[in-house]
């Protein structure tokens, strides 16, 4: 006789749900905030252009072989699209935060990238996509300002450098324009394959990159820190593998605006842990700097629901107009 397997109480199907979501959430919130602090440590002696290619090789392998053991099979679109996307998002993207981390202090590198959103909202608005809102402009508004302090502590600072700067920002709108392109390209359907594909190419381009500018023959196996393999082994395991699987999972499970909340989180916890950790410095100036692009984000994040809002209302509106008038 067989006799069949007890299934669990709903409650407790919900508290292992529950566990799930918050340990997804642990991820994008704290991991990604702390791989600021990674790259800081994994540029030190490891030229940033290979520490990019390094990570992004493995971590792209290692998710590509996973979604194909699970049946999926890249096409030839999809590598277009994963070409347009590797050289945005981590060929400019990540390229020249890994870059500028060699001048500029991780937190404040932190800082820059959270104005991805300000980027994401001007250019999706550039190419007609988006409208923006009162709030929204406010929100930019605030963003800039918190930019233009953040620059003009570096233009002050002697031990920091001003081009660093100026590369996370390329980088941070290099990232914009890809989320902005990305509904138009043909990305694999399946949640891990739009992820490795862009992350593989994105490795090739930023190794040739690497090979190029001479970073190969200027990298010194046997100088190598221990310091710098750990940050670089932490950004592959967790930086990439496990906080890219988390957010593809939430995707599926979570509605993106809550998801998008990792934006806010990363910042404090990169700031935070460059001071405790690193030594950078948490002055009040910082944390105006802080307050402003946090503000902004939230700002612009009001304004989209309030566009969102007020565009689906009318659409509704004439919906039920036309309904009305078939039934007539």
């Amino acid at each position: 006789m067989i006799v069949p397997k007890p299934t669990p109480p709903p409650t407790a199907h919900k508290r292992s749900e529950s566990i799930r979501l918050a340990l997804a959430f642990a991820a994008i919130y704290l991991v990604w905030g702390s791989t600021y602090l990674a790259i800081r440590y994994a540029v030190e002696t490891i030229p940033p252009l290979v520490t990019a290619g390094i990570r992004h090789t493995i971590a792209g392998g290692l998710l590509l072989a996973w979604a194909c053991a699970r049946g999926y099979r890249p096409r030839r679109e999809h590598w277009v699209a994963g070409i347009v996307l590797g050289a945005l998002f981590f060929l400019v993207g990540h390229g020249s935060l890994h870059w500028a981390e060699q001048h500029v202090a991780s937190g404040l590198a932190a800082l820059l990238i959270a104005t991805e959103p300000m980027f994401i909202l001007v250019l999706a608005w550039m190419s007609g996509q988006q409208k923006i809102s009162r709030l929204s402009a406010l929100g930019l508004a605030c963003g800039v300002a918190g930019v233009a302090i953040l620059t003009g502590m570096e233009i002050s600072s002697k031990d920091t450098s001003l081009m660093g700067m100026i590369a996370v920002l390329l980088g941070s709108i290099s990232w914009a324009a890809g989320v902005v392109i990305s509904p138009k390209l043909k990305l694999p359907t399946d949640a891990l394959a739009r992820t490795a594909v862009p992350l593989v190419c994105g490795a090739v381009m930023l190794l040739i990159a690497a090979g190029l500018t001479g970073e190969f023959h200027a990298l010194h196996w046997s100088a190598i820190s221990p310091k710098s393999i750990f940050g670089l082994g932490y950004l592959i395991v967790f930086g990439s593998i496990v906080a890219f699987t988390a957010y593809t999972w939430l995707l599926q499970r979570c509605p993106p605006t809550l998801v998008a909340t990792h934006t806010y989180a990363n910042p404090i916890v990169a700031v935070l842990l460059g001071w405790l950790i690193a030594s950078e410095p948490l002055t009040a100036r910082l944390a105006v700097a802080s307050g402003a692009i946090l503000g902004a984000i939230v700002l612009i994040r009001r304004g989209e629901r309030a566009t969102e809002r007020r565009e689906v209302i009318p659409a509704h509106a004439a919906a039920k107009a036309k309904s009305s008038a078939q039934c007539a």
